[in-house]
């Protein structure tokens, strides 16, 4: 690993003021942190960039006077705490009382217009061409929400996350295998009733609940469709984002999560060693174990196992063919088994499975395939959302599977990683180790985390350990510690291979993030790192950067007003919760609106000419 340590990581922003000349792309930050961008290779405007990100002007010349007076009028009723503590209630009430005519209209003045772009993929073309002209792409997501009570919630998320194997005694796909002592029950990866409803104490994710696998086929053509809409409306610069419980049983996502957690503890056990890929250890390393254990003479079980793990010339990468469970090669029953070094047995680390919940996630991998294969055809990046720590790392091991099989030419699957957890810099490198050996392109979104108080609470009630930093500051730093070796991971391999998204709405964050791709020397037009934001948040931060000639992305949701009052629900609470933010944003609009009307601009068209990088 010593060539993958990390080095020392600043933490706070630098003031830089040389200029870093990259192809026909100059960069200079002044003293004062305005950026100069010099782009003579495709004639596009370009604006310098305020890092302080004060400049009203900058931030909302996309806007007409009325959307700043809308902007300003939800901002203002977000910052109301008993409306947004009820905003739900008062939403459905409005519908009741205006009617859905007047209600539409209501909401498309209000908090809809502001915070999404319309409800079908043909509504929200306009809107994503106005973002074009002004530098900023989008990433759509469909946002329809189902709107279900909290005790109808708890019953699908205890039917979906618990096996027929364990509740109705119905036969396993291989009925002698069980368990070994040593590999005990891992209380993090069970479903517990507490936290059933996986919407509490989330207000910044949403949340999908299994209801049958035609649900599941369902979400899937409304992933394909969100693909079809960001090929037709993006000009092929878009993303569509897309979360792995809308595609299958989530029990089936536990339980992998706690066979990754099992196998750690499986190679630590005969190795005693951490981190499988570090380790330059190859299968003859266990071969020798297993001789010493007196396992291996005449084992013709060991010797398939042993002749199944994933490695190279620099050794192993993965115990188990992860190749072959995507492309449902192979029964998970089957994969997950290893030797017991007491008996030499093949053992399973997977609990028990029925052949119909095999067949579910065969049926899961296809729709994954489906989709990564659309996104290919159509030169879409997919975003593959983070989710709680119980489900993430199946989802990430997944993910990165389809990044091996689908990131070959260029990078089509993302992965997402939340920096409050204690293991996301350590997962970061291992993914990108792994990236590199086996040469795909690695596609990254850095996030500081959705699920941070429903985390804690979960751990300290069940009783495991806490996997989230302590604090805000630990989280931060763990966050730019994350964004620099990504950074220089990049720098090292010339560029090549490596792609990152910088999701945060933290001013520091992204001047941070601007300075050290200056100090390694890394423009805007070398596209291998770019910034998202959410639709309505943070247009000071979104658009000055689009303008200055950088790659960014905004969030933007789409569907019916009725079917996406949940996703409002939350976007109110969410501002709620940041009214530091929200503040100056409502300061920086008012700003706007006051020199528009001293400038004789009330009536001003927006016009861009900033072609996106």
């Amino acid at each position: 690993m010593s060539n993958r340590r990390w080095k020392s990581s600043e933490t706070t922003a630098q003031t830089i003021g040389c200029a870093v000349t990259n192809g026909t792309t100059t960069t200079t930050a002044s003293s004062s942190g305005e950026v100069k961008e010099s782009d003579k290779d495709d004639g596009a405007h370009r604006d310098p960039l305020d890092l302080s990100f004060e400049n009203a002007e900058a931030a909302y010349k996309s806007k007409t006077s009325l959307e700043i007076v809308r902007a300003l009028l939800v901002f203002s009723l977000c910052s109301a705490p008993y409306l947004v503590e009820h905003n739900a209630q008062l939403m459905k009430l409005g519908r009741r009382i205006l009617g859905r005519r007047l209600f539409r209209l209501l909401m498309k003045c209000s908090f809809y217009g502001h915070f999404v772009a319309g409800e079908d993929q043909h509504e929200i073309r306009p809107y994503i061409e106005k973002m074009r002209q002004f530098g900023v792409k989008t990433i759509l997501d469909y946002s329809v929400e189902e709107d279900i009570s909290h005790q109808k919630a708890e019953q699908l998320e205890m039917e979906a996350c618990t096996s027929a194997a364990e509740t109705q005694g119905e036969p396993s796909v291989d009925d002698e295998a069980t368990i070994s002592e040593n590999q005990t029950t891992l209380e993090q990866y069970h479903v517990h009733r507490s936290f059933a409803d996986r919407r509490e104490a989330v207000v910044a994710a949403r949340t999908y609940f299994y209801l049958n696998e035609a649900q599941c086929e369902k979400n899937m053509e409304i992933f394909l469709n969100c693909i079809d809409a960001v090929s037709g409306s993006t000009k092929s610069t878009g993303f569509a984002a897309i979360k792995m419980t809308a595609l299958g049983r989530p029990q089936l996502l536990m339980q992998l999560s706690e066979v990754i957690a099992r196998a750690r503890r499986y190679f630590e056990e005969v190795t005693g060693h951490q981190g499988i890929i570090f380790q330059d250890i190859k299968p003859s390393y266990f071969e020798k174990r297993f001789h010493e254990a007196q396992i291996l003479t005449e084992n013709p079980d060991v010797n398939k196992w042993l002749s199944q793990m994933t490695y190279d010339q620099k050794g192993l990468i993965h115990l188990f063919s992860w190749s072959g469970l995507i492309d449902c090669n192979m029964l998970l029953s089957d994969l997950f088994q290893v030797p017991n070094l007491q008996t030499g047995k093949m053992e399973p680390i997977i609990t028990a499975l029925t052949e119909e919940e095999e067949e579910m996630f065969r049926n899961m991998m296809r729709r994954l395939r489906t989709i990564a294969n659309r996104a290919t055809e159509k030169n879409v990046r997919v975003m593959i959302d983070a989710e709680q720590t119980y489900f993430q790392p199946a989802i990430s091991r997944i993910t990165m599977e389809l990044m091996r099989k689908y990131n070959r030419e260029k990078a089509i699957i993302f992965n997402t990683y939340q920096c409050y957890l204690k293991r996301a810099d350590m997962n970061v490198l291992l993914d990108l180790e792994q990236a590199e050996r086996q040469n795909f392109y690695f596609g990254a979104k850095l996030v500081r985390g959705a699920y941070l108080e429903q985390e804690r609470m979960r751990a300290a009630t069940v009783g495991y350990d806490d996997p989230t930093l302590p604090s805000y500051e630990s989280t931060n730093f763990i966050y730019e510690r994350t964004l620099t070796e990504c950074l220089r991971t990049i720098k090292r391999r010339g560029g090549q291979k490596v792609a990152v998204m910088v999701a945060s709405h933290n001013e520091d964050t992204v001047r941070f993030t601007v300075n050290k791709m200056k100090e390694l020397g890394l423009g805007p037009k070398d596209r291998v790192v770019c910034f998202g934001q959410l639709l309505g948040m943070c247009d000071q931060v979104s658009f000055p950067l689009g303008q200055a000639g950088y790659s960014v992305y905004k969030y933007v949701p789409y569907g019916p007003v009725e079917e996406v009052l949940p996703y409002l629900s939350r976007r109110a609470q969410e501002n709620s919760g940041i009214l530091k933010k929200v503040r100056k944003e409502r300061r920086l609009l008012w700003k706007e609106l006051k020199r528009r009307i001293l400038k004789g601009q009330l009536f001003y068209t927006p016009k861009g000419n900033y072609e996106p990088v």
